[in-house]
């Protein structure tokens, strides 16, 4: 089989795979109840995805944790995550976080 061949079902296979999946998901929505103990694990999942996502960006340096006072990025983020627990406004802790990081990359220089 030729590769570029191969490479195209290989493509569509997961598309597939990925459709189903997701769909899945909806087509079982209101026929199916789910646990009371499954809905409220559900309600951790943003949470965890966002930490698996910036967690790393904000620690690793240089193929290390940083958790020094002169890593800018833990700074800015610990702010944020203030910020975002006083506000609740996604915006706001996006702007400050992002303002304080600019900041203290500029000072930090």
């Amino acid at each position: 089989m030729e590769l570029s061949l191969y490479l195209w079902l290989t493509i569509i296979a997961c598309g597939i795979v990925t459709f189903l999946i997701r769909f899945s998901f909806i087509a079982i929505h209101g026929r199916v109840t789910m646990p009371e103990w499954f809905t409220r694990a559900l309600m951790f999942v943003p949470i965890a995805v966002l930490s698996a996502i910036t967690l790393p960006e904000i620690l690793i340096q240089d193929g290390g944790v940083n958790l020094s006072p002169f890593n800018a990025r833990l700074l800015a983020g610990i702010i944020a995550v203030i910020v975002a627990w006083r506000t609740k406004n996604v915006l706001v802790t996006i702007v400050v976080g992002m303002l304080i990081l600019w900041g203290l990359q500029f000072v930090m220089r």
